[in-house]
C-alpha cells in the first residue's frame, strides 16, 4: 500500500518512525511519502518536507507566520492530490492535520488519526471535525477513550509508543558515555529546554540560573535535532556541556532533569528519571490559553494520566530561580525521589506495556 503520514514535531516523527517500522513488518513492500524529521527519513520512503519548517510556537508565532502555514497546507494537499494514497496517516499536529483530513476524505482516501489531538484540554468541538473526516482514531492516553465514547466516537487505546521506543534501547555504560561525550567525572543534571529556537532561548537562560547551588554537577543540555549545534555555544562552558541526538542516553545517565513541558516530560519519567518540569510562555500566549484550556489540572503528560501531583509544575511566575533550586534539591535524594520512582512504575503499569506501534500497524491494515 501507498502511506502518507504527516507529523509536524519532533515527537510526531519518533512515533512515526516506529510506526512506520512496524507496517513494513506487516506490510514489506509498504511505500511511504511524509511530512516528519531525520528518524523518519531513515525508515525509508521519501520525505516531503521536514517538521522544523512547520513548527511554530505560541498563538503570536503562528499568526506572524500564517502565509508560511497557509502555503503549507495547499503544497500538502496538491502533494497528496498528485500522488493518490491509500491511506493517509495524521501524527497529532490537530491545527494542520484536521484541514489535510476534509480533503483527503472529500477525494476518498482513508483517513487514519494516530496520536490524538489533546481535545480533551482545548478546542473539544473539533470531535465534530473527526467524527465527519476521519475514518480511525487511535489513541495513547488510557483516559482518551471515554472522553471519545462520551462524544460517540469510536477509538482504538493502542498503549503508547514511547514504552516502544525505551523498550528498544541498548544497555549504556555511564562512564563511556561521558568519556564519548567530553563529559567530567561529576554526576549530570539534564537539562530538556525545548525543541524550538524562541523557546530554548527561553528556558535555558532560567535553567542554567540554578547552577551555583549545585557547583557538584555537571549540567549537560540535550540538543534538538532541528537546531544546530553553533546555536548552543554561547551556553557551554567548563561545566555547562552540550550533547545532540543523544537525549535518551543523556537522561539514563542522569541524576536528573529540568525538563521543559512536552513529550519529554514522559519520555524522562518512563526513563525514570526524577525531574522538574518547566513552561513560560509570553504573556498573550499564557493568557489566551488559561482562557481555551478546561479541565485539567496538569500540564505535564506524567501528572494527566496520574491525574495527580508526581513531579512539580514551575508555570509562568512560579518558574523561577528560587523555586527550582528548592524543587531540584528535594528530588536528588531522599523521601521525595523515593516517592517520585514508586510512582513512574505505577505510571508504567498504566500505560499498558509495549507495544502500540504493532497494535497500531494492525488497525491500520484491517481498515
Amino acid at each position: 500500500m501507498k502511506y502518507y503520514i504527516i507529523a509536524g514535531e519532533a515527537s510526531g516523527d519518533l512515533h512515526g518512525s516506529n510506526l512506520m517500522k512496524a507496517l513494513q513488518q506487516k506490510d514489506p513492500n509498504a511505500e511511504f511519502r511524509f511530512w516528519g524529521g531525520d528518524l523518519m527519513k531513515a525508515q525509508g520512503g521519501t520525505l516531503v518536507k521536514h517538521y522544523r519548517d512547520l513548527a511554530f510556537m505560541g498563538f503570536l508565532e503562528v499568526v506572524m507566520n500564517l502565509r508560511t502555514i497557509l502555503n503549507n497546507i495547499k503544497f500538502c494537499k496538491e502533494d497528496i492530490l498528485n500522488n493518490r494514497p491509500d491511506v493517509l496517516i495524521l501524527v497529532d499536529y490537530p491545527g494542520f492535520n484536521l484541514r489535510i483530513a476534509r480533503f483527503a476524505k472529500e477525494l476518498g482516501i482513508k483517513v487514519i488519526y494516530y496520536i490524538s489531538p489533546q481535545l480533551w484540554a482545548w478546542k473539544e468541538g473539533r470531535v465534530e471535525i473527526i467524527k465527519k473526516y476521519v475514518d480511525e482514531m487511535m489513541v495513547i492516553l488510557p483516559f482518551e477513550e471515554e472522553f471519545y465514547k462520551k462524544h460517540g466516537v469510536h477509538s482504538h487505546f493502542v498503549g503508547h509508543p514511547l514504552l516502544d521506543a525505551i523498550s528498544d534501547l541498548k544497555e549504556i555504560s555511564e562512564e563511556q558515555f561521558k568519556a564519548e561525550n567530553g563529559l567530567n567525572e561529576k554526576e549530570i543534571i539534564a537539562l530538556l529546554p525545548g525543541s524550538r529556537k524562541q523557546e530554548v532561548e527561553k528556558m535555558l537562560e532560567i535553567m542554567l540560573s540554578v547552577r551555583p547551588h549545585f557547583t557538584n554537577y555537571q549540567f549537560v543540555i540535550a540538543g534538538a535535532p532541528s537546531l544546530p549545534k553553533e546555536f548552543y555555544q554561547k551556553y557551554v562552558d567548563d561545566n555547562v556541556h552540550f550533547v545532540s541526538n543523544k537525549t535518551y542516553d543523556l537522561l539514563r545517565c542522569s541524576k536528573a532533569a529540568l525538563v521543559t513541558s512536552g513529550t519529554a516530560t514522559l519520555e524522562t519519567a518512563l526513563l525514570n528519571i526524577p525531574e522538574v518540569v518547566c513552561y513560560r510562555g509570553s504573556k498573550v500566549s499564557y493568557a489566551i490559553a488559561k482562557r481555551l484550556v478546561k479541565n485539567i489540572n496538569y500540564i505535564s503528560l506524567v501528572n494527566l494520566i496520574m491525574d495527580r501531583e508526581v513531579v512539580k509544575e514551575l508555570i509562568q511566575d512560579d518558574l523561577n530561580t528560587k523555586n527550582l533550586v528548592e524543587e531540584l534539591h528535594k528530588i536528588m535524594e531522599g523521601e521525595k525521589r523515593e516517592q517520585v520512582l514508586n510512582d513512574y512504575q505505577l505510571l508504567r503499569e498504566k500505560l499498558g506495556g509495549k507495544g502500540a506501534s504493532a497494535h497500531a500497524a494492525d488497525v491500520i491494515l484491517k481498515v
